[in-house]
């Protein structure tokens, strides 16, 4: 896929996690046989269950203060997003910590990714 279609993609997933429309940006933008991994711990294959692991961790978000992209990348069929995120999570506390989320894309779609942060 041409970059400069990428970081449009791109763009608009980043848009859609700022106006707290994670999920759709999800629907609208991952692909159906998607494989998500956080961090070394095992991947989680298929749109279903990436979709219900995603509404579980925005579900246990308490207080949402801020989410903001600092560096993104395109190259070929892969994008990377450097965030910077500050909330609170019901089981884990306060979070203030930048993660790298690396994507793959396939048909248009995010086929991948994976996402890098301190643990």
């Amino acid at each position: 896929m041409l970059s400069c279609k990428l970081i449009e993609k791109i763009s608009s997933v980043n848009d859609l996690i700022l106006q707290g429309k994670a999920l759709e940006a999800f629907d609208e933008f991952y692909h159906d046989d998607v494989v998500m991994q956080e961090n070394n711990n095992p991947e989680c294959v298929g749109k279903e269950l990436n979709r219900k692991r995603e509404e579980e961790f925005f579900n246990a978000i308490t207080e949402f203060r801020s989410a903001k992209p600092l560096k993104v990348t395109v190259g070929e069929n892969i994008t990377m997003v450097e965030w910077h995120f500050d909330y609170t999570h019901k089981d884990w506390g306060i979070k203030n910590y930048n993660q790298i989320a690396v994507q793959e894309w396939k048909d248009g779609k995010i086929i991948k990714e994976r996402f890098y942060y301190e643990s």
